[in-house]
């Protein structure tokens, strides 16, 4: 059964509390579908009065928030270990590569990396981990993280809503499409996100190989 429809069938409540858990899994370092979830959510709420945004945005940011501080906890107590458990069972995703890749853009960019990590498939993930296993001030990344999370959350939910209403409203029958256009927008923001931080981290190695 498609996300959409489970959603659909259970109360909405449920809903706030699957969105929250599932990001909140997510930002321990497991990778389950988040934003997915979140998009989602956010495109039946438009479509359906006994949803409300606001609520799946608060319980979002909520998830992304605790989440992120226990991935933080387990980072700082098992981070290696927790990277090879990681590396063992998804390796095109958390490989040596990319961990490093993610490593680096964390050592060099700090809090900054943690807020704009939100936005981020595999940085959202690895985010509170890395932090602790790199021994970050906890008090910088709260504050980065609480933010990223509000934003992330809020700005997804706000974007996704307001597009679903546009969308319910001229497409009536086609309500696959303000989906479409909605993840459409989301993967292209990722994609350029990716790109720039993949240029800042190989800009990184160049100036790293120029000084030696």
């Amino acid at each position: 059964m498609p996300i959409q429809q489970w959603l659909e069938a259970i109360p909405p409540l449920l809903v706030y509390v699957i969105v929250g858990l599932v990001i909140g899994i997510e930002s321990l370092g497991i990778p389950l579908p988040g934003e997915i979830v979140l998009v989602t959510s956010a495109l039946l709420a438009s479509q359906h009065a006994e949803l409300s945004p606001l609520w799946i945005g608060v319980w979002a940011s909520a998830g992304a928030i605790i989440g992120d501080n226990f991935g933080y906890l387990i980072g700082r107590r098992g981070g290696p270990r927790l990277f090879a458990w990681m590396g063992e069972k998804f390796p095109k995703h958390f490989g040596e590569t990319q961990l490093s890749h993610a490593r680096r853009v964390f050592q060099k960019r700090g809090a900054w990396a943690v807020f704009f990590g939100r936005f981020v498939a595999l940085l959202r993930i690895l985010a509170g981990p890395l932090a602790g296993s790199l021994h970050m001030n906890y008090g910088k990344f709260l504050v980065a993280n609480a933010l990223g999370g509000i934003v992330w959350a809020g700005g997804t939910t706000a974007a996704v809503y307001y597009l679903g209403v546009v969308a319910e409203k001229w497409l009536k029958g086609f309500s696959y499409a303000g989906l479409a256009i909605a993840v459409a927008v989301g993967v292209a923001g990722i994609f350029v996100m990716k790109r720039r931080l993949a240029k800042s981290g190989e800009k990184a190695d160049e100036d790293e190989i120029t000084l030696a």
